[in-house]
């Protein structure tokens, strides 16, 4: 039997129709959600993350604004505009694209930024919040993860959850929201001792380590649902030839293209043996823009609750 697909793209189409009806209600009571995005350096990958941010604004009706400074921008600097941004009422999300360049002191400046527009859900209150289970806002590709499971009618609640990768930005959050929809959940990492009879006890499992392909069959219990977070790119056929079992489909892509992305889940494994799993690309990446979208309003909610109810 053949794994569902779970389409990321079909879900955030369903988000952003959601995000209009509120962002039209919030017009109509005077209230345009705003979102500065704060670019420093001239990193392509940032670029292009940053433009397809600015530019997903613009198609749903959101203020937007970026700011793009140059790579030999000081910590002091940023952490004024910061604090300009924080005290500016039409802005109601900041995003800094990470990474910054190495002489600034990127926690200073994530912890500078008022936890109300933190809609990164980076700084440390957010992550209080999270924890606690307390309204805010909450890392845009975890929540991502939660909205594909809710809306692919995956069952969480009383599941056991493996989730492989520890970071703040995906591991830890997404377990932390894994745990508050009921499902019983272990973190594994890379000194996790016999990691793959770990993983296979997941009724769910979260790959989110940034190894291309590290998940493989060993990884996966039969019919279990597979969320895949990584985005590797490989560029040499001996890259592919190593990790696809069947290899044509992808050289040809690659050399079409120049590169082929594959995710942290070895895709022709997870295909076989889940019983649904996210694709790369396509599954969860779609959510992530979709997400900041859905936090920059929440924020405009939350910040101006006198005039709009603030969803949680």
């Amino acid at each position: 039997m053949t794994a569902r697909i779970l389409d990321g793209n079909k879900i955030r189409d369903e988000i952003m129709h959601e995000l209009g009806g509120q962002i039209h209600e919030l017009k109509a009571a005077g209230i345009t959600p705003g979102l500065a995005a704060v670019l420093v350096g001239e990193n392509p990958a940032s670029q292009i993350y940053v433009r397809n941010k600015v530019k997903t604004c613009q198609s749903l009706g959101l203020y937007s604004e970026k700011i793009e400074w140059p790579a030999d921008t000081t910590t002091e600097r940023l952490l004024e505009l910061v604090h300009e941004l924080n005290a500016r009422d039409e802005i109601d999300g900041i995003l800094v694209q990470l990474p910054l360049p190495p002489q600034v002191d990127s926690k200073a400046v994530l912890e500078a930024i008022d936890p109300l527009k933190d809609v990164d859900g980076f700084h440390p209150v957010s992550v209080g919040n999270l924890v606690q289970g307390r309204p805010g806002l909450v890392p845009c590709t975890p929540a991502g993860i939660i909205e594909i499971l809710r809306r692919s009618g995956i069952e969480m609640k009383g599941a056991r959850a493996v989730v492989i990768g520890r970071s703040d930005i995906v591991g830890k959050p997404v377990a932390m929201l894994l745990l508050h929809n009921h499902a019983t959940v272990t973190i594994c990492h890379s000194r996790t001792r016999d990691l793959p009879a770990v993983a296979r006890e997941g009724d769910i499992l979260v790959a989110a380590m940034g190894r291309a392909a590290f998940v493989t069959a060993d990884f996966i219990k039969p019919g279990a649902t597979v969320i895949d977070v990584g985005i590797n790119r490989l560029a040499t056929e001996e890259e592919v030839r190593r990790i696809y079992h069947h290899p044509e489909g992808p050289l040809a892509k690659l050399r079409e293209k120049g590169s082929v992305l594959v995710g942290d889940v070895q895709p022709e494994d997870a295909r076989e043996k889940a019983g649904a799993f996210t694709p790369v690309p396509g599954g969860v990446g779609p959510l992530t823009i979709a997400m900041l979208m859905s936090n920059t309003v929440k924020a405009a909610k939350l910040r101006r609750g006198s005039r709009v109810a603030a969803k949680a």
